[in-house]
C-alpha cells in the first residue's frame, strides 16, 4: 500500500499526541498545547499516511532549524556547535507500523528539507540510558554517527548526540 508524506495539519494533532505519549521514554511526553507550540515553531514537520487512509497518522517527525525559540537541552547543545543544521526533535512510528521502513521515509523528508535549506547536517539524539539499541542501529544505517553524549532531565537520561552529513545520508 503506497505511503504518503505531508506536513502536519491541525487535524493530525490528537493522533500525534497519542503516538508521542505512547513512545515515552524514547521521547518526552507532551500535552496538547506543548505539541501545538512545537509544530508552530518547527522548520519541518511531516506525517506518514496511506492512500487508503490519508487521515490515519502512522508516524510523524518534527525538526527545528537554528535560532528556533526552543528550550530543549539537546537542541541547545547542537545550536552551540553549529549554525547550519536541522535538528530532529522527535520521530515516532506507530508500533503496528514498524519494520516497514516508515522511519526511513520520514528521515528522507528531513534530509530533503535540509538539502532545500542548504544546511550541512541533520542532528538528533538517542537515549543510551534508558537504552534504545534499536534506534541506535537504525540511525547508524541512515549515516548518523555519535559526536557527543549528554546527561539530561535532572540526571535521569543519558543521550548519544548524533550527526549525519547531508551528503552521506541514506535511507537504505
Amino acid at each position: 500500500m503506497p505511503h504518503l508524506l505531508r506536513p502536519i495539519e491541525p487535524l493530525d494533532l490528537a493522533q500525534i499526541l497519542t503516538l508521542n505519549n505512547a513512545a515515552v521514554p524514547a521521547v518526552n511526553d507532551l500535552d496538547t498545547a506543548s505539541l501545538a507550540a512545537l509544530v508552530a515553531t518547527a522548520a519541518h514537520t511531516a506525517v506518514i499516511t496511506t492512500d487508503a487512509a490519508p487521515h490515519v497518522v502512522l508516524g510523524f517527525v518534527i525538526a527545528f532549524a537554528p535560532n528556533a525559540d526552543y528550550a530543549s537541552e539537546n537542541y541547545r547543545w547542537f545550536s552551540a556547535r553549529s549554525g547550519s543544521f536541522l535538528y530532529v526533535d522527535r520521530i515516532v512510528v506507530a508500533p503496528e507500523s514498524r519494520s516497514q521502513k516508515l522511519g526511513a521515509l520520514l528521515y528522507d523528508s528531513v534530509f530533503d528539507a535540509a538539502r532545500k535549506s542548504a544546511v550541512a547536517e541533520v542532528f538528533c539524539e538517542v537515549n543510551t540510558s534508558p537504552p534504545n539499541p534499536r534506534s541506535l542501529v537504525f540511525h547508524s544505517r541512515l549515516g548518523f554517527a555519535e559526536i557527543g553524549q549528554q546527561t539530561t532531565k535532572n540526571d535521569t537520561v543519558v543521550v548519544a548526540l548524533l550527526s549525519a552529513s547531508i551528503t552521506a545520508a541514506t535511507s537504505s
